[in-house]
């Protein structure tokens, strides 16, 4: 175990290749952000809104629907606590479908799932069907936002990825804001009525998202290196970075870059943690 630790980390060294793309404080001027970075960062961080905005509507509709479906407080906590449950599977799930689909459609397949639950909420006759349509939320906010820091960081220029991707995290936090101003705008409807727009409204933002994944947002370039699109690669590297930059370069190091992973899984596996 520990010959093999060793020869990987000979092999492993650490390097800024493959990962700054030559933007790592060396004395260099950073790389410029671009007003289209900014653009996809911000419509990837969107998405976060998703999980923030469901924090905030179940908070304001638990005692709307504890009154109008007269569920216990057992049921409640269980509606209530079990987003975090089904949003950790999503999350799990999240890496499979993005590496299967690419970023973009992990996006639109958690929209989707989002959107469906929402429906089956705000339509629920009975507990049951809520808890259905709380499945299908947390499945959709759970890998959603597992792959919103992912999609980031994969189009920002090194100098500016930590900043961008804390975008993600204000977005969620906006969503919150939403969820409860959700409260505030149906509060004079009856309590059967209130809880069901609130919960239906949250399907307005996955629907945006859709459009943004399909018609604005390029993508992952790192992922389609990984599929050997290098030209298309190339095409999104350009619209990331500023007029003139050397898209080849940053290329051969994400190439770089996924061999070294590579290596790294093979070398040291599990082994490293379990034992």
């Amino acid at each position: 175990m520990t010959d093999n630790a060793g020869v990987a980390g000979a092999r492993l060294e650490q390097t800024h290749e493959g990962e700054f793309h030559g933007d790592h404080g060396d004395g260099s001027v950073p790389v410029a952000i671009t007003s289209k970075t900014k653009l996809f960062a911000f419509c990837a961080a969107l998405n976060s809104c998703n999980l923030g905005y469901d924090i905030g509507v179940s908070s304001e509709a638990g005692m709307l629907l504890k009154d109008s479906m007269m569920l216990s407080d057992t049921q409640v906590e269980i509606f209530m606590g079990s987003l975090n449950l089904f949003a950790m599977v999503g999350a799990l799930l999240s890496h499979v479908i993005a590496d299967r689909s690419g970023r973009r459609g992990a996006f639109i397949i958690a929209a989707v799932s989002f959107i469906i639950g929402v429906i089956i909420q705000s339509a629920a006759q009975n507990y049951g069907t809520l808890m259905a349509g709380r499945l299908f939320v947390g499945l959709g906010v759970g890998s959603g936002l597992a792959i919103d820091p992912v999609y980031i960081a994969e189009i920002s220029p090194a100098a500016h990825r930590g900043r961008l991707v804390t975008w993600s995290e204000i977005a969620l936090n906006v969503g919150i804001v939403l969820g409860f101003a959700s409260g505030a705008i149906f509060y004079s409807l009856p309590s059967d009525t209130a809880w069901r727009y609130m919960f239906a409204l949250g399907a307005i933002l996955p629907t945006i998202m859709i459009f943004l994944a399909i018609f604005v947002m390029p993508e992952s370039p790192r992922w389609l290196v990984s599929k050997g699109k290098e030209e298309e690669a190339k095409d999104v590297l350009q619209k990331l970075y500023p007029g003139g930059y050397n898209v080849d370069h940053i290329v051969y190091e994400i190439k770089e870059s996924i061999e070294r992973e590579v290596a790294a899984e093979k070398s040291l596996g599990w082994d490293m943690i379990l034992f």
